[in-house]
């Protein structure tokens, strides 16, 4: 597990108790302020500041709320002289929480950085600081001040640059969900919300605000850096197989659960613009490597359509710039894995990318008469005719060649610390079972203590699933990852309109049938569910691929209750 090299806390009733010492002061210098102009006692309008953030919450606008409660028809300079005075320079006598000191203590000798970033005006907080003696203390301080107009966010940012630091190194700890526990999540950091002052019942809007640990008291925070080092944090740890389009909806799913996720990707493409890569390179296929990266990556869409433009003449036609990319990273690198690396802190991705092997691997598939394809190419046969498809024999078994590739220890070490395992959906044969032939895999995945989940297809696919119905499915991922190996089976219910269904019937395309009576023994628990998403109301262009897709969110509460149960 990741040791944690620094903490980043808040300042004000996380340090200290800025609610008890300072917050009361501050609303009656406001009350004094706005009495000039509404003409009312100080009192009466302290009270009404009270009365409106206990309706409203600490985040509203409060002065603005008073003003018109007191029927003030130019609130603005009354509003501005309540922020000046609450706001000022003016600090009373504060101390430290008294755990502070020996924590410092504590976590200096271990060696932990210290680091304080506080949102205010920069002269009060630093005012704050000194009185609290702090700076002896902290390795760095950085004031997000909010009269300028710089997030917040890149102070953190600044934090991990400075100290060459890896986000799941870093520990966030704070009073606000809306701020030090969301910025925390959303870079990967583990996050702790400090239990103290006037936001402590706020609660979180979305999970990207959920803290992995809640406490009340300093004291508490070695325990629970333990715990983190342990690998045992609040929010689950997911790990993704397979590859294809399937893999990069469900990583866009579970990142707004958790920043703890890793793709486990195949490496068996051998066609279009990867293959050619693999061809004349000499590299692992790029193209489902860099579709997991965007999916996971918190950049602007800037970079991440750059990463997805392709180029449609010349020498590059068909060549996505991604791929292009991370076959020239993988080149300077003189490493495939450490190009991955590198991608993924270019495009700041939330979790992991892995490739499931580092070998040169295709996959092959024996048909029913005996007939051998080599290649994902010749398995897929894109430029076939559906009809002529629908009437190949079907897919007896597949395998690798050279069948000795091993799992990345990197994937097995992610596989057996996981929480959650999910397979699928996606191409059955060469997108998910492709991962399972590889050495290790299966052994990793039926070791862990993990929760097994796999994602039924909600249409077969003629070119590997033809005539499959959901039991089919499901004994042929059983085939190869051992019988009884799953703990829920996650299926489709809801069955498109009739016009849908002819548009997919003219690829050989047909709606899986839940035969449920052939599943009965199995130990899987079958978790029926609508998850198709709905459909625009005016597509420009209406192809198969733009017709059905899974609903990320309904995939996603589905997949959270697995973990939780």
């Amino acid at each position: 597990m990741a040791k944690i090299k620094a903490i980043i806390f808040d300042l004000d009733d996380t340090l200290f108790d800025c609610t008890g010492q300072l917050v009361e002061a501050a609303r009656q210098r406001a009350a004094l302020a706005m009495a000039n102009f509404i003409g009312k006692p100080k009192d009466e309008i302290y009270r009404k500041i009270i009365e409106t953030e206990n309706e409203f919450g600490p985040k509203s606008h409060i002065f603005d709320n008073v003003c018109q409660a007191f029927s003030l028809q130019n609130p603005q300079d009354c509003v501005n002289a309540a922020l000046q005075a609450y706001n000022s320079d003016e600090v009373e006598q504060i101390s430290l929480f008294k755990e502070a000191e020996p924590l410092f203590k504590r976590l200096e000798e271990k060696k932990i950085r210290l680091v304080i970033v506080s949102s205010g005006l920069y002269s009060r907080q630093m005012k704050k600081i000194r009185m609290l003696s702090l700076e002896k203390h902290m390795n760095l301080i950085l004031i997000h001040d909010i009269e300028k107009e710089v997030s917040k966010e890149m102070f953190f940012e600044q934090v991990l640059m400075q100290f060459s630091l890896k986000a799941e190194e870093v520990v966030s700890i704070g009073d606000r969900v809306h701020s030090e526990i969301r910025i925390g999540n959303k870079l990967g950091m583990t996050t702790i919300q400090m239990l103290h002052g006037r936001y402590q019942k706020i609660l979180p809007k979305n999970l990207m605000e959920e803290p992995d640990f809640k406490i009340k008291k300093l004291s508490e925070i070695p325990a629970l850096i333990k715990k983190i080092e342990d690998g045992k944090n609040h929010k689950p740890k997911i790990v993704a197989i397979g590859g294809g389009t399937g893999l990069p909806m469900v990583l866009t799913t579970v990142k707004e659960f958790t920043p703890h996720v890793t793709a486990i990707v195949t490496v068996t493409d051998c066609g279009r613009s990867s293959g050619i890569l693999r061809k004349e390179l000499n590299i692992l296929p790029p193209g489902d490597i860099r579709n997991c990266l965007i999916a996971l990556s918190k950049s602007g869409q800037l970079l991440k359509g750059l990463f997805n433009y392709r180029f449609r003449k010349g020498v590059l036609a068909d060549q996505s710039f991604g791929n292009l990319f991370i076959a020239a990273l993988a080149k300077t690198t003189g490493s495939f894995e450490q190009a991955i690396k590198q991608a993924s802190q270019i495009l700041a991705i939330r979790g992991k990318v892995l490739p499931s092997t580092l070998q040169d691997v295709h996959v092959h598939a024996e048909l029913a008469n005996g007939t051998v394809l080599c290649g994902e190419d010749n398995i897929i046969q894109r430029n076939s005719k559906p009809e002529q498809l629908a009437k190949r024999p079907s897919i007896k078994k597949v395998f690798l060649k050279p069948n000795n590739a091993k799992i990345l220890p990197e994937a097995k070490k992610e596989i057996l610390e996981a929480d959650l395992i999910v397979i699928g959906p996606g191409s059955l044969f060469t997108s998910i079972i492709t991962n399972l032939l590889v050495k290790g895999m299966v052994s990793a995945i039926r070791k862990s203590k993990a929760k097994k989940v796999f994602i039924a297809n909600v249409m077969t696919q003629v070119n590997q699933t033809h005539g499959y119905s959901l039991s089919r499915q499901v004994r042929e991922i059983e085939k190869y990852l051992g019988k009884d190996s799953l703990d829920f089976v996650v299926y489709n219910t809801k069955k498109p309109n009739k016009g849908t269904l002819l548009k997919y019937a003219r690829e050989q395309s047909f709606f899986m049938e839940n035969d449920l009576q052939n599943l009965q023994g199995i130990k899987a628990k079958l978790v029926g569910t609508n998850l198709i998403a709905s459909l625009p109301k005016k597509t420009k262009k209406e192809t198969k691929q733009s017709l059905l897709r899974h609903d990320s969110k309904k995939l996603g509460k589905v997949l959270m209750k697995t973990v939780q149960s």
